[in-house]
């Protein structure tokens, strides 16, 4: 039974790409739940992460980076990111410190909140000399009432926790929305496709991760104890195709073995991965496809 004054609350955690939203959310929940690259445009739909304890329960709102789009899919992960500034009980907007600043897009996010917005400074730990941290949490001070700004590094993890008691600080009473023994709302085989997805953003060049999407195909548990998952990638041309594949079959194999690995850390038990490549032309301007793997 949980206290009258227990506290709960949804966070949207919204910025441009690859300014550390979803390694911030990963650090938080202590799990990998969401892809991490260091390309752009890694995270397409809105992932929900939920961190609980006795007083609290906080639902923390991984977003896409909010970018100039041009494909179908493009539009909509920032229609997505859009989305989720309003209707939530705190902002997270996250900068990267380290990065010229975009002063136009923080106004412009801010404008749109309809909640408490914490200004994040992520990556500080790159930031020399010091004295250089000090002079920007003033100046980005200046351009908006925020609630808190907060400097981090999601990838060291220092001041997260500060910001998490920070978090917890600012929500409202309220019921916990979901069990406190899960991570996430998504289902075990979105994260498992996410997994996938994030090993051909890390292992393949530049052009060939924009045009890949990864739908499990079965997900199923044998007699034995191990989980066996057969999943597709596509691609929109053969080129890519032969990219993903690679030299007697070298490249797809890589991709499986760090997947795999990462999966069953999550699950906590041997899986068997088997990936195949199946080219679908301009897929990503594809209604039908794009509901499929939940991008529209």
């Amino acid at each position: 039974m949980k206290n009258k004054e227990f506290k709960s609350g949804f966070v949207s955690i919204v910025g441009r790409p690859n300014v550390g939203k979803s390694t911030l959310l990963n650090r938080i929940l202590g799990e990998k739940i969401v892809a991490v690259s260091d390309k752009p445009q890694t995270t397409r739909t809105v992932i929900r992460g939920i961190v609980s304890d006795e007083a609290s329960q906080i639902v923390f709102v991984d977003t896409p980076g909010i970018h100039a789009a041009r494909s179908r899919m493009n539009r909509a992960m920032v229609d997505a990111a859009y989305g989720a500034i309003s209707g939530v009980d705190l902002l997270l907007l996250v900068v990267d410190a380290t990065a010229q600043r975009d002063d136009v897009f923080v106004r412009e996010v801010a404008t749109k909140a309809g909640a408490p917005i914490f200004l994040i400074l992520n990556k500080v730990d790159l930031v020399e000399p010091k004295e250089r941290l000090l002079a920007l949490i003033a100046s980005v001070s200046r351009l908006h009432p925020f609630a808190e700004v907060v400097p981090i590094s999601a990838q060291t993890g220092g001041n997260v926790e500060r910001l998490v008691e920070l978090i917890r600080e600012r929500l409202p009473e309220g019921p916990a929305y979901f069990p406190d023994d899960i991570l996430t709302d998504q289902p075990e085989k979105v994260i498992c496709a996410e997994l996938v997805r994030e090993k051909i953003f890390r292992l393949t060049g530049e052009e060939v991760p924009y045009s890949t999407a990864v739908i499990v195909d079965s997900f199923q548990e044998r007699e034995n104890g191990v989980i066996a998952i057969s999943a597709t990638i596509l691609v929109e041309r053969e080129g890519q195709k032969g990219i993903l594949i690679g030299k007697k079959g070298a490249m797809l194999k890589k991709i499986g073995q760090a997947a795999r690995g990462d999966i069953e850390r999550l699950l906590g038990t041997r899986v068997f991965l088997e990936l195949f490549v199946k080219v679908q032309e301009r897929w990503t301007e594809r209604t039908a496809v794009l509901r499929e793997l939940g991008y529209e």
